[in-house]
């Protein structure tokens, strides 16, 4: 094996290493975010994060919420370069990108989100320069990024969108003004990955105008799940990123600040769905009848790949006029976001070597503007306030073509006879205005008191058209007032304590995917959902000790939510599916992930204790408990015998039990208490790094990350998809200038190889129409009309943990980095 000199010494070094603080108190330059006027110091008991939680600038122990900072120091020492690897550097907080290509899901606080349900209107909302943007423009290749806030708990009277569950800002490096500079940065590593990214800053007009270009390139092998030979090319996973930004900067008096920026990013994916023989995890279960294929083999049996193409375009733009003590800003953005892909649609392989697939075209346009004003100079010596208007426009079309596979009669060998595409169009879009004021009242040197609102308006609009039909037209017209509010006293200036209060709203959703042209009222009901409305609270304190070198911070936080939309996981709900053919309406079983608007309720406690024991060595630990639960909440749900309760997992019904049990329905639903989401309640994180001065001209170093995710528990149908307890380590060493000019890294991430397997669908299965025959005289003769037809697989569906990585990087900077 490669690198085993590397895997050794990182092994022996482990001791020392055991994981990553929460945090990096190292204070990035003014110019890595926004109003930012902080200064780096290198003392370690001075070192402090700025943070623009209530949008100025404040000490990140001064402010009264939990909020996990990521410097551009953390993600370059933690070699991240997706921003779903984040989620290693905050305990309770899950980032991935569908599979589909549309969108990406952040989950935290105990409640799952599913972007396929819940479109735009996220849990968790996505900031990119400090204008709202969707998680799948984010969720991509990282670079050149100054900070990352990961802000908990409801937000949405100081910034932009309301979100139950928290937020997460993403700030890229600024132009400097005053000094030429840049940075290259390399990586490659034995999972075929090649990662190469830089930036160059250069001052137009010193000290008034500057242009900073930033770029990435990298290439790997996805997941490295593989084909089995059944597949079409038989080609291995392959992603392909390519992306540029460009930034300038203008401050031709004290008093105006102009800034925009544009970002491209293209990718091509080309991957494959894991899977693992049910007899693995189930005795019961029929043998495999083909290949036994575990989790540890990273094999797929598709006959074809996903294919994905993603084009992103992001202009963003700002500006600030001060005076009198105030501060007049003006943000805005658009984004162009354009997909295609070709999804594969026979899971069970009925069809072996042929290409049956779903194609999906999208174009989703969306541009948001906000202007809002707030003091520079506190009012009457005790107040602070933002008030301002944001308006948010989302239009995103899109086209599809569904297959319906026509397998030929058995007598006739079976295979594939045709592919009947029916046309599907999703037309529609989203308008949202709100008016919105906080305002801070410091009260002494101890107490402040704080308090916002934000008045909602919001209108959208939706058709689904199947085959030319319009199937359904869909128009929400909404009005909410959402609320936030908090105590905090500072018991002495290293300790203070906090209570608050907080409600959120999210719109009404229209759920995408069921396409069929006989939906019963139940059905409707599980796709068009009432507005969800939810009320938190929150206590906590935090703390800085031992002359600021140890911090530890503790909140506990209750929150209720109503018509939260729940979506069926694993392989969702079997139902009653009508599809349009040539010969006229046929109905079949098909499956989807429905979704029930339910009540809720989450407790949590998140604490981090992190200590700089000294200038040399750090140490840092964050968890998260968090459990949410649903309270006699009506979902979809498989009930063949008919009891009110949801059935355990098993193989696919035919289409005569089906309509038995279902009748005109086509579904049936269920009244449940059970977990709200699948993520394990219990997470931590532990991070250490130490350095050594090895001469004059070179320090040594050695980092550690270990995360922790504590057993969970999956479907209550799903007898097979609980995830008992793990962790991954990750370990880095390597050689660096003293001044930071340049590093070298070898590092291994899953150093102990552990493979898990985090989700479980139910056995997977193809739906098709089966045309009926006989030879006849010795004459092969189809004899009537298709009928339902469904083949249900050895195999289920599964993701597991990332493979195990060794790699080397490099990086060099110059002048203003």
């Amino acid at each position: 094996m490669r690198y085993n000199s590397a895997y050794a010494l990182m092994m022996g070094v482990s001791l020392v290493a055991l994981a990553a603080p929460a945090q990096s108190y190292a204070q990035e330059a003014a110019s890595q975010a926004p109003e930012s006027a902080a200064a780096e110091s290198t003392d370690a008991s001075e070192q402090v994060i700025i943070v623009q939680a209530r949008r100025r600038d404040e000490d990140i122990q001064d402010v009264p919420s939990v909020i996990n900072a990521v410097t551009a120091s953390e993600i370059a020492d933690l070699n991240l370069r997706e921003f779903t690897e984040v989620k290693t550097l905050a305990p309770g907080l899950e980032l991935n990108t569908n599979a589909n290509g549309i969108g990406g899901n952040a989950r935290m606080r105990g409640v799952n989100f599913d972007t396929n349900a819940s479109g735009n209107n996220a849990t968790v909302e996505f900031y990119y320069n400090d204008a709202p943007i969707s998680a799948g423009v984010i969720l991509q290749q990282m670079y050149d990024i100054g900070q990352i806030e990961v802000q908990r708990g409801p937000q949405g009277t100081l910034r932009g969108r309301a979100s139950p569950s928290g937020s997460i800002t993403v700030t890229t490096h600024k132009p400097d003004l005053n000094e030429f500079g840049g940075f290259v940065d390399g990586t490659a590593n034995d999972l075929g990955t090649l990662n190469f990214k830089g930036a160059l800053n250069l001052p137009i007009i010193e000290g008034i105008a500057a242009i900073r270009v930033a770029g990435v390139w990298d290439e790997n092998e996805v997941d490295r799940v593989r084909p089995t030979t059944n597949a079409v090319d038989g080609r291995d996973p392959f992603s392909r990123t390519k992306s540029g930004r460009i930034s300038a900067l203008i401050e031709p008096a004290d008093w105006i600040r102009l800034e925009g920026s544009y970002q491209y990013m293209d990718r091509d994916l080309r991957s494959y769905d894991q899977v693992e023989s049910f007899s693995v995890v189930n005795p019961a279960a029929p043998p495999t009848t083909d290949l036994l294929i575990r989790a540890k083999d990273r094999l797929a049996v598709q006959s074809d790949s996903r294919q994905i193409n993603q084009r992103f375009d992001i202009y963003n733009w700002r500006a600030e006029f001060s005076g009198f003590g105030q501060r007049l800003i003006y943000q805005g953005q658009y984004s162009e976001q354009r997909l295609h892909s070709v999804e594969p649609q026979d899971p069970a392989v009925v069809f072996p070597g042929r290409s049956i697939a779903q194609v999906t075209d999208s174009n989703a346009v969306g541009e948001s503007h906000e202007i809002r004003l707030q003091n520079d100079e506190r009012v009457f010596d005790i107040f602070d306030y933002v008030v301002g208007y944001f308006d948010n426009t989302l239009d995103s079309p899109t086209d599809l073509t569904r297959p319906t596979a026509i397998r030929l009669p058995l007598a006739f060998g079976g295979g594939l006879a045709s592919v009947v595409q029916t046309p599907i169009a999703r037309r529609g879009g989203s308008h949202e205005k709100s008016f919105f004021g906080n305002v801070n009242a410091h009260i002494g040197d101890s107490l402040e008191i704080s308090g916002g609102l934000r008045q909602i308006e919001y209108k959208d609009d939706s058709q689904l058209i199947v085959g030319g039909a319009l199937l359904t037209d869909n128009q929400n017209d909404d009005d909410k007032l959402i609320y936030n509010a908090s105590i905090k006293y500072n018991i002495n200036p290293d300790f203070l304590v906090y209570a608050s209060t907080g409600s959120s709203w999210r719109p009404g959703i229209n759920v995408v995917g069921d396409f069929n042209i006989a939906q019963s009222a139940l059905e409707q009901s599980f796709l068009n959902l009432p507005p969800e409305s939810s009320e938190s609270y929150e206590l906590g304190f935090k703390s800085t000790l031992l002359d600021n070198t140890l911090r530890f911070n503790l909140t506990a936080y209750h929150q209720k939510f109503k018509n939260f939309p729940y979506r069926v996981p694993g392989t969702g709900v079997y139902f009653v599916n009508t599809v349009p053919t040539a010969q006229g309406p046929v109905q079949q079983v098909a499956s989807f992930n429905f979704v029930g608007a339910v009540p809720v309720e989450v407790n949590g406690i998140e604490g981090e204790l992190s200590y700089d024991i000294n200038n040399d060595w750090n140490v840092g630990l964050f968890a998260s408990y968090s459990l949410g639960k649903i309270k006699n909440g009506t979902i979809p749900c498989n009930d063949l015998n008919g009891d009110g309760v949801p059935d355990p997992t098993g193989p696919a019904p035919t289409l005569a039990q089906l309509q038995a049990a279902v009748g005109a329905d086509n579904l049936a639903a269920c009244q449940v208490n059970q977990r709200a989401s699948f993520l394990p309640p219990f997470s931590a994180t532990l991070q250490s790094e130490y350095n050594l001065a090895i001469s004059n001209k070179m320090d040594g170093f050695v980092r550690g990350l270990f995360s922790y995710y504590g057993s969970s528990q999956g479907d209550p149908t799903n007898d097979f998809d609980d995830v008992g307890d793990y962790g991954l380590l990750n370990l880095y060493t390597g050689v660096r200038d003293p001044d930071g000019a340049w590093e070298l890294t070898l590092f291994a991430k899953n150093v102990f190889n552990t493979t898990k397997v985090l989700t479980r669908t139910t056995p997977l299965f193809t739906s098709y129409q089966q045309l009926p025959g006989a030879i006849i005289n010795g004459v092969p003769t189809i004899t009537g009309r298709p009928s339902a037809a469904t083949t249900t697989s050895s195999y289920t569906g599964i993701t597991t943990t990332p493979p195990q990585e060794f790699g080397i990087n490099f990086r060099f900077f110059f002048g203003s980095r």
